[in-house]
């Protein structure tokens, strides 16, 4: 396409009103596509120069008509030039809006991400997760809080987005939101994803975040150590909703599976490995992965406990698990009357299945990678940095290793 733009002024002789007299359009082409317009002036049919595109004659009627036109075609080449110098493509009704002011509307943040929260919450179930949904509605009223703290709008065009824009933001999410550096930076994460969207559909031409570079803290994920998770197991309470958190926290603790899985877990999900045991075979509901997950003894006596459970029943899960919300509340009413002094969460059973319970105890982590469902080896290497008791006891075979090689060159010397 050569956007090479066409002007021609036309009577249109059909349209001839009450006094024989037809309207003037002004006609613009190009790329052989074509819009146009009435110049709100007539003239008889007859006294218009169709190829020169103006009025014959020396009245001053007619003298002032051409010189309208003349006006008109300077302006629209005018406003044609001044897009070609953007040096985008250019259409004929570009040209047209140009010349009558009206400019496109320009995309903005609040609409932009809207409009993917509402896709990504039409296909919950399907590609994405409702915690991910969530998540990304939590992002968006953080950028909306942040709006009318730093600029006092409700909104803001994406095309103002900039570096600076990004660094005020990340202040904002720090300072006055009091987020960590890694939440900060997970909403910061959420909110580049909307800036490709826009970039992705011309509706920006530069990438705000093609300099900015995102960097996470190492966090030491918390993990209940073999004497901890006993003392939870040994510990008789009095009221059986705790005993039935205590349960299915154990249950996540001896399988690794996050509170999303568990909830979800149904009789189809366990099925009859290779070793003729029972497995549990389920897709993560966090990134659909498959985990592969053999059964520990631990585990099956808690499936046992709740196979004939009326919310189980009810809903034809294998475990009566609750909100996360509640879970993780009695969870810390256990830990205190346990004497933990940690603040546990319902994601720290898959963190101390990862540690205490597999690695620890020297599976290999490329099994332990498997069961938990992990799509890089990598994710499974954090868990291996926590256990200083691991190293210890591969350093004290080192040490022993060493010692004996150690006294044989003694040998030798002496």
């Amino acid at each position: 396409m050569n956007n090479v733009m066409h002007l021609s002024f036309q009577v249109k002789s059909s349209k001839k009103n009450e006094f024989g007299k037809a309207p003037i359009y002004a006609r613009i082409t190009i790329n052989e596509v074509r819009t146009e317009f009435s110049l709100k002036r007539f003239i008889e049919p007859d006294k218009w120069i169709n190829k020169a595109g103006i009025a014959k004659g020396n009245t001053e009627e007619i003298r002032t008509l051409n010189a309208h036109i003349l006006t008109i075609r300077t302006a629209l080449f005018q406003h044609y030039n001044r897009l070609l110098e953007t040096g985008k493509a250019i259409t004929a009704e570009a040209v047209k809006n140009s010349y009558f002011g009206i400019t496109e509307k320009s995309k903005t943040i609040m609409e932009v991400f809207q409009y993917h929260n509402d896709q990504m919450k039409s296909l919950i179930g399907k590609e994405y997760s409702f915690g991910t949904h969530e998540r990304y509605a939590t992002a968006l009223n953080h950028t909306k809080e942040f709006l009318e703290y730093k600029y006092n709008v409700s909104d803001y065009p994406i095309k103002h987005v900039n570096h600076e824009f990004i660094t005020e933001y990340e202040y904002f999410l720090k300072a006055i939101r009091k987020c960590s550096h890694n939440t900060a930076i997970k909403y910061l994460t959420n909110f580049k994803k909307i800036m490709r969207i826009c970039l992705g559909n011309g509706w920006i031409d530069k990438d705000p975040f093609i300099s900015y570079r995102f960097h996470l803290h190492e966090v030491e994920r918390e993990i209940l150590h073999e004497h901890e998770i006993q003392a939870i197991a040994d510990k008789e309470f009095a009221t059986s909703r705790l005993d039935q958190v205590r349960d299915i926290f154990l249950f996540c603790c001896f399988t690794g599976l996050a509170y999303s899985d568990v909830k979800k877990l149904t009789k189809d999900h366990i099925i009859i490995g290779i070793d003729g045991e029972r497995w549990i075979k389920v897709n993560r509901t966090k990134t659909d992965t498959r985990s592969s997950i053999p059964i520990l003894p631990m585990a099956q006596a808690i499936l046992d406990k709740y196979v004939n459970h009326p919310k189980c029943s009810a809903e034809k899960t294998l475990l009566p698990v609750s909100s996360n919300q509640k879970m993780n509340g009695y969870l810390k009413e256990i830990a205190a009357i346990c004497g933990i002094e940690k603040n546990i969460t319902f994601h720290i059973a898959r963190h101390s299945f990862a540690t205490t319970i597999t690695l620890q105890n020297d599976v290999p982590i490329e099994s332990v990678s498997k069961m938990l469902g992990h799509k890089s080896i990598k994710t499974t290497q954090h868990y291996a940095k926590v256990l200083d008791k691991k190293v210890s006891n591969d350093m004290a075979l080192l040490k022993e290793k060493m010692g004996v090689k150690i006294q044989a060159a003694k040998v030798r010397i002496a």
